[in-house]
């Protein structure tokens, strides 16, 4: 089997858990190096993977076909620019970019050097992302009229020693779990006209945001639905994950897709009935069925984060349409990058 030879970046958190157990399970893909500074963590995992010092050695390895830029935020335009320069297709961890011009740049480069060029948009497929979809592709809510989406954590202290909370390196919780919920947004309705937010420092002595309520307003695919997106480090009393209003019934889900926390745990994706949600936790459909009241739970699909690797081989290999392509993400940043400047301002920013 022709493998694609991949080579990861970096090896903390999201190497660790989103980024080499699925490389590692695919049987098209080969773990062949991996960069990490000064541990060897990671040559304990994949003995059979060559472990380099430095992104500058990691583009050394020849045989690479494909580089996964995991690194802190602010690196991600730097690290893809180079990559792609060394001949190499990349996907980039989420946020792609800082800015829409750095993104559009590397769309371009990406162009010329006639690479695959993706972003590690994985939430596309959680387990409740996939059932909201089929939901709303059965019509089982009617005409949607309201959509709220809400990341809810709860951490009410500065973690210390993290980039993600210094910002000296990016970080913030509108670049982080924004980037998911506008993208999950845009791809269920299209890009909106228009941006209204509220983005906050919430926690006493924080450097980044940690707070965000971003409204999407007139989307292109269904400008009468009303799209509200929300996170918060300070929720210890969790609000839905997804609460959808339509003219025949709602929707409501509690909970996280369970990937995550299986990888967290030491769980990997080639193991038994992974990404399946227990029914106790499946999502409430309540709807009007003809006059007859109907209140039900309804079976989560699996999330299965392991299809945007597996799109990823069969664009490099088959030349099929790539899931995640970075053409389209462009317009996360940009709506990100609208975000601020409606909170900043306190006025709706139109985009088109």
């Amino acid at each position: 089997m022709n493998k694609i030879k991949t080579g990861l970046a970096a090896y903390g958190m999201s190497g660790q858990v989103f980024h080499a157990p699925f490389i590692n399970a695919n049987p098209h893909f080969e773990l062949t190096a991996i960069s990490e500074r000064s541990k060897d963590l990671a040559k304990e995992r994949y003995p059979q993977a060559r472990i380099v010092r430095s992104f500058d050695e990691l583009l050394t390895v020849d045989d690479l076909e494909l580089i996964v830029i995991n690194t802190p935020d602010s690196s991600h335009y730097e690290y893809a620019r180079r990559a792609l320069e060394a001949g190499k297709n990349v996907l980039v961890e989420k946020p792609f970019t800082t800015t829409v011009e750095q993104a559009n740049e590397l769309v371009a480069l990406a162009a010329e050097k006639k690479l695959s060029l993706s972003v590690y948009q994985n939430r596309r497929w959680d387990s409740d992302f996939l059932t909201i979809k089929e939901i709303l592709h059965k019509n089982l809510l009617g005409h949607l009229v309201e959509f709220e989406s809400t990341f809810p954590r709860f951490r009410n202290f500065i973690k210390p020693g993290t980039w993600k909370e210094t910002g000296e390196a990016g970080g913030g919780i509108t670049y982080n779990l924004g980037a998911h919920l506008i993208d999950q947004a845009v791809q269920l309705f299209g890009v909106p006209e228009a941006v209204f937010a509220d983005i906050a420092i919430l926690r006493e002595g924080g450097m980044v945001d940690d707070y965000f309520i971003i409204h999407l307003l007139r989307p292109s695919l269904a400008p009468n639905i009303k799209i509200t997106l929300k996170a918060s480090y300070l929720m210890c009393e969790r609000e839905p994950r997804f609460v959808l209003h339509g003219t025949n019934g709602s929707f409501v889900k509690y909970g996280l897709d369970r990937q995550e926390a299986d990888l967290t745990d030491g769980l990997t994706p080639d193991m038994p009935h992974w990404g399946e949600e227990e029914k106790e936790l499946w999502g409430l459909l309540h709807t009007d069925n003809n006059g007859v009241d109907v209140r039900e739970k309804y079976p989560s699909l699996p999330g299965d984060y392991n299809a945007l690797y597996e799109n990823i081989y069969q664009h490099i290999r088959n030349g099929m349409p790539l899931l995640s392509d970075a053409r389209e993400v462009v317009d996360v940043i940009r709506l990100i990058e609208a975000a601020w400047e409606s909170s900043r301002s306190g006025k709706v920013i139109k985009l088109f």
